[in-house]
């Protein structure tokens, strides 16, 4: 049966190679299933949102569970789906300034907007606008987003680890702490993973997150109750209570085009990336790539329905495709688990309470995402500057959607500069058309 769902044989894998991958992805992504509930519990001040924490945890392993089945099932493509960040950071100042203006129940509202922005998404992606943008884009600028995500997602990784930390004066430095426990934990985890790999060892990046996980505990660096089974506590029900009326007050519109762009570019950004790495994208083209953006504009409206922030495709399943899989079994398998995290929350939670152990996975993903540099043709100035823009762009912004519109901006510019305008198709001057309108009147205003 399985094979016939999902053609492994076509696609070169087997059951349990998508498995390992659907771990693999599981795991590196098992984080947000304890950030989200804290992160939307309460907002930068330290004040209750009004949204219980055990309902956010649930409603994370349900809308990613859904996300990750409708992208497996639909789609077929190896890609898992969760709350994404900083969508989840955006939907707390979205309550705080729904709490400004004397709003009532400003959580619910904040859920309305997100359902409605899921809607939205469902329809451009039905009639084909998200594909169009995905088509329009030279193999150097996917190249570029697939280079500048994997730069992003192995910062993340050293953030996670500790060895990058905030500095008021450059941003970020060097940790001044490089012999410290949590590094040590790090610097295993990725050697475990670099030799596995090295040796061609199926799951090299799970064996990794389990050498980190028991040194974590060997240093006494977690804890663990000795519980295995163990649903979350749910104080206040966040299932269907989003406020659709009080969504579509003209204060909210801005709220929905933000959380529009966002998605939209992360997801296009992400799906680019993945799909590159795993083989999939043929002569330029994603197959499928229709169903892939119906699937996770789908989850975005469940997410709501659930009661979380915008679900989107997660840039840690290259993590997974990097372990072999191909198939959408590996996003059936990574939403299995996150089902199973519902009744084994404590034993999830020793993976999730300490970031330095899956920090390896990702910078491990992020050098291999790197090697799509080499594609990009770098004598011809009018690919490689916004290419360039690109790669730079989505680490420093912290962001795969402000990141990509970089160079989206500048790309009809350079081209026109360049003497090469009938290069650009025109769906390519809308999208900077409507990025200059966004930039200039609708964030500033946020």
């Amino acid at each position: 049966m399985l094979e016939k769902l999902f053609r492994l044989s076509e696609n070169q894998t087997t059951v349990r190679r998508e498995f390992i991958a659907g771990l693999t992805t599981f795991l590196t992504m098992a984080y947000i299933i304890f950030v989200q509930p804290t992160v939307l519990s309460q907002d930068f001040t330290g004040n209750p949102t009004g949204l219980d924490f055990g309902a956010i945890l649930l409603a994370t392993c349900l809308a990613s569970a859904l996300g990750c089945a409708l992208m497996g099932l639909y789609a077929g493509y190896p890609i898992a789906l969760a709350p994404g960040m900083g969508e989840n950071f955006f939907f707390i100042s979205v309550i705080m300034a729904l709490t400004a203006l004397g709003l009532p129940h400003p959580w619910r509202i904040a859920l309305g907007i997100v359902f409605f922005a899921g809607v939205l998404f469902v329809i451009l992606s039905f009639f084909g606008a998200r594909q169009a943008v995905i088509d329009t884009l030279s193999p150097a600028m996917k190249n570029a987003i697939a280079v500048g995500i994997g730069l992003l997602i192995a910062f993340i990784g050293l953030k996670n680890s500790g060895i990058i930390v905030a500095n008021a004066v450059t941003g970020v430095s060097l940790t001044p702490h490089l012999f410290s426990r949590d590094i040590a934990i790090f610097f295993f985890g990725l050697g475990v993973t670099t030799a596995f790999q090295a040796y061609r060892i199926r799951g090299a990046i799970v064996w990794g997150i389990l050498a980190g996980l028991l040194l974590a505990l060997i240093l006494g660096e977690i804890s663990w109750s000795g519980k295995i089974l163990g649903l979350p506590e749910i104080k206040q029900n966040a299932i269907f209570e989003m406020d659709l009326r009080n969504a579509l007050l003209p204060a909210c519109i801005p709220f929905i085009i933000v959380f529009l762009f966002m998605d939209f570019f992360d997801t296009t950004g992400t799906l680019i990336a993945v799909a590159k790495q795993a083989g999939i994208m043929k002569n330029n083209e994603m197959p499928r790539a229709k169903q892939a953006l119906l699937a996770d504009a789908l989850a975005g409206v469940g997410g709501a329905c659930f009661g979380t922030s915008t679900i989107t495709s997660y840039i840690e399943s290259a993590a997974g495709v990097q372990q072999g899989g191909r198939t959408g079994l590996t996003a059936l398998t990574a939403g299995g688990f996150f089902i199973l995290a519902i009744f084994f929350s404590p034993l999830i939670g020793l993976v999730g309470q300490h970031l330095a152990i899956t920090a390896p996975a990702l910078v491990i993903v992020g050098i291999l995402m790197a090697q799509n540099i080499k594609e990009i043709d770098w004598d011809d100035l009018s690919e490689s500057i916004p290419s360039f823009l690109i790669i730079l762009g989505i680490p420093l912004t912290y962001s795969i959607a402000d990141g990509i519109a970089l160079g989206l901006l500048a790309y009809p510019a350079i081209k026109i500069l360049c003497g090469k305008s009938k290069d650009v198709k025109w769906p390519m001057y809308l999208v900077a058309l409507l990025l200059i309108a966004y930039f200039l009147f609708i964030r500033p205003k946020i």
